[in-house]
């Protein structure tokens, strides 16, 4: 079996700003890549097109690099993927994620502080059940073609051209899988809580993840922490972007705030 392995880099600056006086890092959903944030460098309100330089975390097995091997857990994943974005996480930076991006900013956050590196001083988890939680859905990942496809179907996230076309199904689930299932056998394991502020973005309408899950995650984090919830279900993301870069930057700019008290 081959080996999972970041052959481009690791993140990608969406809209380049010299003059930052942050830099967020987006990390992509199951199945995603850096082209879902693409839309964001092109829409961001005016204050966080001058003080925040935007990236994407560039995941393996994904968009130009389909057919390369995917991580399926997310210890591996993350010890691949720490060395190799160290170079671009040039302090002050802040880490958003939704649904299995949320998680892996976590952990990767996590990571940092155990080898002793500088971490997020911000952190947006969205969509995604504090990670001490227990899943109560049933795991996805090892489902048939015909049933995960209806679940996307009920997500709502994958276009429906896209889950209507054979072809593209039959390269997009592997995909799928290799990422379902990093979230699927997850294990959380205790660790000292992170010395960073927090918010959690949910959707209204989100089957996936309640309100009371998204209310767990203060207890990972020692900063301030907010909650907003959004119109939508869990792909909130899409369909009230516009609101949520408008939260998205109030959020940022009380960042920027607190570090220049």
């Amino acid at each position: 079996m081959t080996t999972p392995a970041f052959r481009a880099p690791a993140a990608t600056c969406l809209r380049e700003n010299p003059g930052a006086r942050l830099r967020l890092f987006c990390f992509p959903f199951a199945g995603g890549g850096a082209r879902t944030f693409g839309a964001w460098a092109a829409d961001l309100p005016p204050e966080l097109e001058r003080d925040v330089e935007l990236w994407a975390v560039n995941l393996p097995g994904r968009e130009a690099a389909l057919a390369d091997a995917k991580f399926t857990d997310l210890g591996s994943l993350i010890e691949a993927l720490r060395p190799q974005i160290v170079p671009f996480l040039r302090a002050p930076f802040a880490f958003f994620g939704h649904s299995m991006g949320a998680l892996i900013g976590f952990e990767l956050a996590r990571s940092l502080r155990t080898e002793g590196l500088d971490g997020p001083v911000h952190m947006v988890v969205s969509a995604f059940r504090a990670p001490h939680l227990p899943d109560p859905h049933e795991a996805v990942h090892d489902l048939s073609d015909a049933d995960l496809i209806l679940r996307l179907w009920k997500l709502g996230g994958t276009p429906p051209e896209v889950l209507r076309e054979p072809e593209l199904m039959e390269l997009m689930l592997p995909l799928l899988r290799a990422d379902l299932s990093i979230c699927g056998t997850y294990v959380h394991r205790h660790g000292e809580p992170l010395d960073c502020s927090l918010t959690a973005f949910g959707g209204a309408g989100d089957h996936e993840v309640s309100r009371e899950e998204l209310e767990g995650w203060p207890s990972h984090f020692r900063g301030p922490f907010e909650l907003h919830i959004f119109p939508g279900g869990h792909f909130f993301l899409q369909t009230a972007q516009a609101l949520v870069l408008r939260i998205l930057a109030r959020d940022l700019r009380a960042v920027l705030r607190r570090l220049d008290a």
